[in-house]
């Protein structure tokens, strides 16, 4: 399918999401958020992919919303560009696809919210940066803060807002917004190797992983396990949980089966 704003291709059971609009600094206008989700979609129903990799060309990974679609528009055209920002964010959420962000450069605003949004995030040492920015136009960054806050303790989340600062990979990852921070020039390929080490599993399995840990997220303990308990005995009479178990049981038996064997032997 041809898009306009991104590209998309896959290749060895991983999506590649390439935002392609670098001169505008991918900025987020609701068209472009309106094909990404219409992307996800049709990937979500064909599920050929384990795993989208979400990354951008340009100098700038994203530098947030469109501000012309933003200034001097009336109330209603604002409240349908962050419905569609709502949209977006839910449809990352329900994908069943593990989606990650690999942030080449700088991530402000509504792309910080992006790449929050996301499930997992690489970071290039040197030139990524992150940031809830909105404050240096007096607006304030709300919709970033859902994202953002449900990743980093709120502290410093709030430090974010009030800063409008841009923090290093590094300094991301401490504050555990980021998952792996890599060499600006191993990027791609190391982020290609972490989506592969995820897509060894089923599709079945990283579908009910993301699902069971978001949907637990907002319960209280005592409701988690609950809802925990139902999902484990759900999966344990899945096909895949019954095929990869057995698998390992004789994968298991023999390799135990060949020790006592050697053991033997050795006795003898």
């Amino acid at each position: 399918m041809k898009y306009q704003y991104m590209t998309y291709e896959e290749k060895e059971e991983i999506g590649i999401l390439t935002l392609d609009r670098p001169d505008k600094r991918n900025a987020l206008g609701m068209a472009f958020e309106e094909e990404i989700i219409s992307c996800l979609e049709d990937a979500g129903k064909r599920c050929d992919a384990k795993v989208i990799i979400l990354r951008a060309n340009g100098d700038v990974f994203c530098a947030g919303h469109d501000r012309m679609e933003i200034v001097n528009q009336p109330v209603s055209k604002i409240r349908q560009l962050f419905q569609t920002s709502y949209k977006l964010m839910t449809t990352i959420r329900s994908a069943p696809q593990c989606i990650i962000a690999q942030v080449h450069s700088i991530a402000m605003a509504g792309g910080c919210h992006l790449v929050a949004g996301c499930d997992l995030i690489t970071a290039g040492e040197e030139k990524a940066r992150f940031g809830m920015t909105g404050l240096i136009y007096s607006y304030n960054c709300t919709t970033p803060t859902v994202a953002v806050s449900r990743a980093v303790p709120p502290k410093k989340c709030l430090e974010m807002l009030m800063t409008a600062d841009l923090y290093s990979a590094r300094e991301a990852e401490a504050f555990h917004l980021v998952n792996r921070v890599f060499p600006d020039d191993k990027l791609d390929g190391m982020t290609w190797q972490f989506a592969k080490k995820i897509a060894k599993t089923s599709k079945y399995a990283i579908y009910m992983s993301k699902q069971a840990f978001y949907a637990q997220l907002e319960m209280s303990e005592w409701q988690a396990y609950h809802y925990a308990k139902e999902m484990m005995a759900v999966a344990g009479v899945s096909t895949n949980a019954i095929e990869g178990f057995t698998a390992f049981l004789d994968v298991s038996g023999s390799v135990k089966k060949h020790k006592n064997r050697r053991f033997e032997n050795a006795v003898i």
